[in-house]
């Protein structure tokens, strides 16, 4: 009697090595996206960073805390107002982005990091002060060029 196919036991055990793979594979895909949010994070903070450094250059200092990197669309009405604001601001779009997961950046000037200049990041993925992974901060610290006076 000679019978062909599966038996139930070698199926189960083709199913768990298909789902163990596809674990392994599905959570290799599923990062890369935090990856590319990071990386985007990173490029945004360049970018503003940019914009400040040309505010300073019209203005002769960064926005103060207060101010905040509103001051890079709106001209400043509290602290010291500058006088060379440039017409139109200091960003595409006239707007602060956000951002990749969605919340402002936190902008302090002087920077705890930085006194000299300022500090800008963003909470990561959480969200929250601190973390590892995904959820670490991500500061103008992290850039390859520092704000320099």
């Amino acid at each position: 009697m000679d019978k062909k196919g599966f038996t139930l036991i070698e199926l189960l055990v083709v199913i768990v090595i298909l789902s163990i793979l596809a674990t392994f594979v599905g959570s290799k895909i599923m990062s890369k996206p935090e990856e590319a949010r990071r990386t985007q994070a990173k490029i945004q903070i360049e970018a503003l960073e940019n914009a400040l450094k040309m505010y300073k250059l019209d203005s002769g200092e960064f926005p103060s805390t207060e101010q905040g990197l509103k001051a890079l669309v709106e001209k400043p009405t509290v602290g010291s107002v500058p006088r060379n604001w440039r017409e139109g601001g200091y960003l595409d779009k006239n707007k602060v982005p956000k951002d990749p997961w969605k919340n402002e950046f936190v902008y302090l000037s002087p920077g705890m990091r930085n006194p000299d200049g300022f500090d800008l990041f963003s909470y990561g993925a959480d969200g929250k002060a601190g973390g590892e992974g995904n959820d670490a901060d991500i500061g103008n610290w992290d850039t390859e060029e520092q704000t320099q006076q």
